[in-house]
């Protein structure tokens, strides 16, 4: 006797059903991983980021302008100055009582390396405001920049 079968003497043909209970179980199991792995995807961090005004900056008489040059001669205030007296004038500036605003212009072929340098000098003389100038984009005639 064959297990299964009513008629014995039909042929045994192939099982051609797809059997769907594996694919539920696979596709369970996968909807669950997602659902407690999402939340760890979407941490972030909140911050609450000041809002600005895009309008341009005047010097004041509170502020000092310091311009780099694309061979990386450095100007205070339109006055070519070396190292020493650029650190002399830093520690100067920050003594003041009002410290004034430093303002760094830097050529767009400036090296980075001297970028830096002047802003640390000017962090390690004790100068707190540091802002950067840049050139506004010109529009084009049509109206686009």
């Amino acid at each position: 006797m064959a297990f299964g079968a009513f008629n014995q003497h039909r042929q045994q043909s192939m099982m051609s059903d797809i059997n769907v209970t594996p694919m539920v179980d696979v596709m369970l199991v996968l909807l669950i991983i997602f659902i407690l792995t999402a939340p760890m995807f979407t941490h972030a961090v909140k911050l609450d980021l000041p809002k600005a005004a895009s309008s341009p900056a005047q010097a004041g008489p509170g502020s000092v302008t310091i311009a780099i040059d694309a061979a990386g001669a450095i100007y205070w205030d339109q006055q070519l100055v070396d190292a020493g007296q650029l650190d002399a004038r830093l520690q100067r500036a920050a003594a003041l009582a009002p410290q004034p605003e430093l303002q760094l212009r830097a050529d767009k072929n400036t090296r980075y390396e001297v970028v830096a340098q002047v802003m640390a000098a000017a962090q390690l003389r004790g100068m707190t405001r540091l802002g950067f100038v840049t050139e506004p984009k010109k529009e084009k005639q049509d109206g686009q920049r």
